[in-house]
């Protein structure tokens, strides 16, 4: 009987190996929905990473199980094994692949990054309260920046040099359809609309506008990750950040901190919203209103005119004692 020669038998393993590589290299569920223009182009990267990560897998576990297989020591034989030289093509050849395939994915991520505007020049529009608040001291700070541009929504924006992903090259020269600054706190993270003046725990934008978020931190690094855009930026103590995006798919996505900020990191965690333009529209002057009317009832009370147990009554259920404990406490001091 003749023997398939070992050149038949390599080119049919790897016809196999490709073959099945490409199928679950394309076929995987491993990424969350799509839900940005960017996150065609980083998942495109990761399955050609893939692909060729179960064609090695393949063929380095495909020989390993035929060499114990066919090299495997048999019953009674005792002789010394097989004598084998170094082989300098094999060497060269097992060398040469992984290095081409290296380079290869570097100047495809190097594509990727650009396309995702990862290349824009360092020097972006920002407003002015997103870079006042770069040094960053307290809460409060941010809050007492949300007011200053509620009542002074005029202030022009100041042009910062930044990092980060900025405009693609075909939106480079292009401002943004809206600009969101965002702050990140232990443990939390601020959004606040300089056009506006709205400030919220979540972020809210509409589905197809171009969004630049100014990022920034209060007091250590963080990381503003949203796995169903394929997207993530760290947020700088002292140091603006950016990142630029188009939402294509409306729905609730999580924002998470992927960067270690302390003991409750991993509560740092928000929400994005992507609504419909209308939707959009709609909840946009709702929170104008709503914030408007509690700015109008913080400034109509002076509480200089109320009494103590006036003044603490709002807080009394938050510290746990009923108000005619209140009243007591006032009365004997």
């Amino acid at each position: 009987m003749q023997q398939v020669p070992v050149s038949l038998w390599t080119l049919v393993a790897g016809i196999v190996v490709t073959a099945i590589s490409i199928w679950i290299g394309q076929n995987h569920t491993l990424m969350p929905v799509q839900a940005s223009l960017q996150a065609p182009l980083v998942d495109g990267f990761f399955n050609v990473m893939f692909t060729i990560a179960i064609a090695l897998f393949l063929v380095v576990e495909g020989t390993i199980v035929l060499f114990l297989i066919q090299f495997r020591r048999r019953p009674g034989d005792d002789t010394d094994g097989a004598l084998v030289e170094g082989n300098v093509s094999l060497e060269i050849f097992w060398t040469a692949i992984p290095t081409v395939i290296v380079l290869a994915l570097g100047i495809y991520s190097v594509d990727v990054f650009n396309r995702m505007g990862g290349f824009e020049p360092a020097s972006h529009p920002h407003s002015a309260a997103h870079v006042a608040q770069m040094p960053g001291t307290a809460l409060a700070a941010t809050l007492s920046d949300t007011s200053q541009a509620t009542t002074a929504p005029s202030i022009a924006p100041t042009i910062a040099p930044t990092i980060g992903i900025g405009a693609s090259p075909q939106t480079l020269d292009k401002p943004a359809d809206l600009v969101v600054d965002v702050k990140g706190i232990q443990y939390a993270w601020i959004f606040n609309y300089p056009d506006s003046g709205i400030t919220s725990g979540e972020l809210h934008i509409p589905v197809g506008a171009d969004v630049q978020l100014n990022l920034s931190a209060q007091d250590v690094i963080h990381s503003f990750w949203v796995p169903n855009f394929r997207l993530k930026q760290d947020a700088l103590p002292g140091i603006p950040t950016e990142l630029r995006f188009v939402a294509t798919k409306p729905g609730t996505y999580p924002v998470v901190c992927a960067e270690l900020c302390g003991g409750y990191h991993g509560s740092m965690r928000t929400q994005v919203i992507v609504h419909t333009p209308e939707e959009y529209n709609n909840w946009r002057t709702e929170n104008q209103i709503a914030q408007q009317q509690n700015l109008n009832q913080v400034v109509a009370i002076n509480p200089a005119d109320l009494s103590t147990s006036e003044f603490l009554a709002p807080h009394t259920h938050d510290l746990g004692i009923s108000a005619v404990t209140l009243k007591s406490l006032v009365i004997s001091h």
